[in-house]
């Protein structure tokens, strides 16, 4: 397949969006375990948000596999990669507080937040169309662990 970037442009490229992509589905996943298995009084509303957040985080992750699929790269979406290549911190299997989804949830969106800041800074010389998609992506995660962390009890 032709693409307009070069080899080293769409080597750093295609890692910064497979990295993305891996991120964004872990954290989906990891958002509907949280989803199923949450208790506590802010049940509701966090069961809400984290619907939320699900939707955003697989929205970003199609848009990012989809811009790798239209550079020649392929993206890897399995949950074997996932599971083999997330960095993200495990929410962990059962019953879940409110309050530990929060900081859980909180953590991932942080975590996740900082390496898409890496993936953007390493696209600036590569593709900016790219970069465009992850500050975007970059903005709505940050913007759900704002979210998120609003409901931590002082």
């Amino acid at each position: 397949m032709t693409t307009i970037l070069d080899k080293k442009a769409l080597d750093v490229t295609g890692e910064a969006l497979q990295g993305a992509l891996v991120d964004l589905l872990d954290l989906s996943l990891q958002g509907k375990q949280a989803h199923w298995n949450l208790t506590g009084p802010l049940f509701r509303e966090l069961h809400l948000q984290l619907d939320k957040m699900v939707k955003l985080a697989r929205g970003h992750a199609d848009t990012l596999a989809e811009r790798a699929a239209a550079l020649g790269v392929s993206p890897d979406g399995r949950a074997k990669t996932i599971a083999a290549n997330s960095p993200l911190p495990d929410i962990g299997p059962g019953k879940i507080s409110d309050q530990k989804v929060i900081d859980d949830v909180t953590d991932m969106l942080e975590k996740a937040s900082a390496r898409m800041r890496q993936r953007v800074a390493d696209t600036d010389d590569t593709d900016l169309i790219t970069q465009d998609l992850l500050i975007t992506a970059t903005q709505d995660l940050e913007q759900q662990a704002w979210f998120f962390r609003s409901h931590r009890i002082s």
